[in-house]
């Protein structure tokens, strides 16, 4: 049966694609960090990799973009194999908010005035905090290192046009850290945090790249290629949850119904995604929706997943 899935997805996957990328002109590219606007907004890319054995690739997959908020996700396995869940969740909450990812209202509302989860912005910049390392360089030296390993290439480097342009323009994200840095959630120096915040963010992949990253979360840690262990299982349940619930910014209910797989969006127009024992995915679209995540790529993912029957729910 596996081998009939995937031999149907090779043949189909192009035409699917295809279909989708219609969805392109219902969307915008994100335009508030300046250097994103540049993207190709009828752009999408898909590539899935199967374990050891194979991986499909179709339409553009060869654009590369930034990591942004998919990032997220891979700080925070750093930084439980760092700190452990007690030393994380001291700073950082485990619940959606039903806020912008870039809300500080609850910050300010809700006691004790923490990150509400991970995958916010606020969370993301209390987790960077705790990467261990002497200084920004040294902890950015160690997630570039990760992320590598993750993705099977040690070419991925920074977009540092992106970083730049990031840099200048995170008037809010600058607003995030200080409040967090008053509320006690932050112990280092704030523009240190937000130096490697900003850089994770700006790290550029493919989508061939993301598979290679989300599949050794569909195995639980186990990197299918090599077979070796890169994360404890029980951190990436925990990051999966969170994928689930917080992944796709205010449409996560809507992306779990619908789809039904865990999944990371970026602002770039990437999308990371995987079915738990079998695939991972990495999806590229620029053109969003007004939540932030990619219009054609969502489409994509909720055509594949009712069509194979992927939904873990």
């Amino acid at each position: 049966m596996a081998t009939e899935e995937w031999n149907r997805i090779v043949t189909e996957l192009p035409s699917r694609l295809e279909d989708s990328r219609a969805y392109t002109a219902q969307g915008r590219v994100a335009a508030y960090i300046p250097e994103l606007a540049h993207a190709p907004g009828n752009a999408l890319g898909i590539a899935i990799m199967n374990g050891a054995s194979g991986i499909i690739t179709a339409g553009d997959v060869a654009l590369p973009f930034t990591l942004q908020s998919i990032s997220k996700v891979f700080t925070l396995l750093l930084a439980l194999m760092d700190k452990g869940e007690s030393g994380v969740f001291a700073k950082v909450g485990m619940e959606p908010t039903g806020d912008n990812f870039n809300s500080m209202l609850k910050l300010e509302l809700v006691d004790p005035g923490i990150p509400f989860n991970p995958l916010i912005n606020a969370g993301a910049i209390a987790v960077s905090s705790l990467i261990a390392g002497a200084d920004p360089a040294e902890k950015s030296e160690r997630i570039l290192t990760f992320f590598r390993q993750l993705a099977g290439d040690p070419t991925i480097g920074y977009n540092d046009a992106v970083y730049r342009s990031e840099t200048a323009t995170a008037h809010r994200n600058r607003s995030l850290a200080y409040f967090l840095k008053a509320n006690g959630v932050l112990e280092e120096d704030v523009e240190e945090v937000l130096e490697v915040y900003f850089k994770h963010c700006s790290i550029e992949v493919n989508c061939t790249q993301l598979a290679r990253m989300a599949q050794v979360l569909a195995f639980d840690g186990t990197d299918p290629v090599t077979g070796r262990q890169l994360i404890p299982r029980r951190y990436v349940q925990i990051a999966k949850s969170f994928m689930i619930t917080c992944g796709m910014y205010n449409e996560s209910g809507a992306f779990a119904i619908r789809v039904g797989l865990p999944a990371k969006s970026g602002v770039s127009g990437g999308i990371l995604a995987l079915v738990p024992g079998k695939y991972g995915i990495g999806v590229v679209g620029p053109a969003l929706n007004a939540k932030g995540n990619s219009t054609a790529g969502v489409h994509l993912l909720e055509t594949l997943s009712t069509e194979f029957d992927w939904s873990i729910f």
